[in-house]
């Protein structure tokens, strides 16, 4: 019998036994993967183990196994093939299968792996559509496992404040919240060189990236939302925009790597300039056809590049939202109206591109022009003096977020409940991504749209800490 062992990273219960080791498999290994993958095999690697990888292209998990052999001081491990996925359940048996494809196909790999008996970590959004949401919710029911939306935005401290502040009562009840958020055309025009430039993929910007933000509300609140009307339109990306304002000569070429003609294209994306992409991206396009640096002015674009709706909730409350993609500088403001007084919240902390970096080497970008002012909160109560709150200090990658996210995810002693609500399971994920859903069937049918309609999340509730 081998002797005991004292309490500590290896053994956090000090019993003598070795940890049972969590196993994780991971279907989709782009760009953002890494940031889940790499405190899998690192930080947390004593309590959790990387079992598998899945992907359509050979070449991308060829590189990420690379990077476990090598850099991460890990080692390889079986790939497989987007069409054996079902065999590397059955084969690794993992307890959790982290999903990081396209959009479009998160709901097949989550109610595969949940019909498999494994519990789902999903990135954002959980899924596309309203059919796709439901498929998700049956199969959730139905298996009883448990599925996690990698909702970063909740975890950054600053944003964790705000959350704070309203919880407390700083301003009464909050009656209304205007949320304005800027893509630049460094950070924004990435959308519409990728697969999200298709609506069939992404489910447009209202879904893919306004998940984000529609969640964000939701959790601040703490409400459920319940009518959505919307606008949307593609106004700057595409070849026509760029013809009418004179642009024409960036249409002329289909992509940017190789390109001579694009050299002085302030819109250009060169894989070749980068070794994570050469390797996650201009490697696989053989075996991929997946084209990473699309010209932003082609034709084909079918999602918008600005949109503004409005939300009710089922407490009353009141969102206006709008999101323009093609913004010179990069950020968001909100404020919240309530009752007993009014809270500004401002976050510009610059540009940011997913290079595929390491999180250690993530970096803000900047363009000529842009400006990066940080982040504060103001509080403005009724008949008294205004003043500003002290922010809590933020290092690493998305404002922090990142590395508490996981730590949730990954930590043998990460608890099962947070002071401020921050995990967010299916019935969470499905609040926020049925609001760019319903926003993008307002705009198609230029109405409101109820989203008990598309699907009937839990009728009788009215807080989002009621949904799981």
């Amino acid at each position: 019998m081998s002797p005991g062992l004292a309490p500590g990273p290896e053994n956090p219960h000090g019993d003598g036994l070795p940890p049972m080791k969590k196993r994780i498999a991971f279907v989709g290994t782009g760009g953002r993967a890494l940031s889940f993958i790499e405190p899998v095999v690192t930080t947390y690697r004593a309590t959790n183990e990387l079992v598998g990888l899945c992907d359509l292209s050979p070449a991308r998990m060829a590189y990420y196994n690379g990077l476990l052999a090598g850099e991460l001081g890990y080692h390889a491990v079986p790939a497989y093939p987007a069409d054996r996925f079902d065999e590397m359940l059955r084969k690794e048996k993992p307890d959790t299968v982290f999903v990081c494809t396209k959009d479009s196909t998160h709901h097949d790999y989550i109610v595969r792996a949940l019909e498999a008996g494994c519990d789902v970590i999903t990135e954002k959004p959980m899924t596309t559509d309203a059919a796709k949401c439901r498929a998700i919710l049956d199969a959730q029911r139905a298996t009883g496992r448990r599925v996690r939306v990698a909702f970063n935005y909740r975890w950054a401290p600053f944003r964790t404040k705000v959350k704070e502040l309203i919880a407390n009562g700083a301003i009464g009840r909050i009656r209304s919240v205007n949320l304005e958020y800027l893509l630049d055309t460094n950070h924004g025009a990435d959308y519409f060189r990728r697969w999200h430039a298709q609506a069939a993929e992404s489910g447009t910007l209202l879904v893919h990236k306004s998940t984000h933000h529609f969640d964000l509300v939701n959790w601040w609140l703490d409400a459920i939302p319940a009518q959505v009307f919307a606008y949307g339109d593609l106004v700057f990306y595409g070849k026509k925009n760029a013809e009418a304002r004179g642009d024409g000569a960036l249409t002329k070429y289909p992509r940017y790597t190789g390109e001579p003609a694009a050299k002085g294209d302030p819109f250009r994306l060169d894989l070749d300039e980068s070794a994570s992409f050469r390797g996650l991206y201009r490697a696989a396009e053989a075996d991929s056809g997946y084209l990473r640096d699309r010209n932003v002015f082609r034709d084909g674009i079918d999602i918008h590049d600005q949109m503004s709706l409005n939300v009710r909730y089922r407490t009353g409350e009141v969102l206006t939202y709008s999101l323009v993609c093609y913004s010179p500088r990069e950020g968001m403001r909100v404020t919240f109206n309530g009752d007993r007084g009014r809270i500004e919240y401002h976050e510009f902390i610059g540009s940011h591109m997913n290079r595929a970096v390491r999180e250690k080497d993530f970096k803000i970008e900047e363009k000529p022009g842009s400006e990066a002012e940080g982040e504060w909160i103001k509080v403005y109560p009724h008949f008294q003096t205004g003043y500003t709150v002290p922010m809590p200090p933020v290092a690493g990658a998305h404002g922090g977020a990142d590395e508490i996210l996981n730590r949730s995810f990954y930590a043998p002693d990460a608890p099962a409940t947070d002071q401020w609500g921050r995990f967010a399971g299916h019935e969470q994920g499905a609040a926020s991504i049925l609001v760019g859903i319903a926003g993008v069937e307002s705009i198609k049918r230029n109405q409101p749209v109820n989203l008990t309609d598309l699907v009937p999340l839990r009728p009788e509730a009215r807080h989002l800490s009621e949904l799981v």
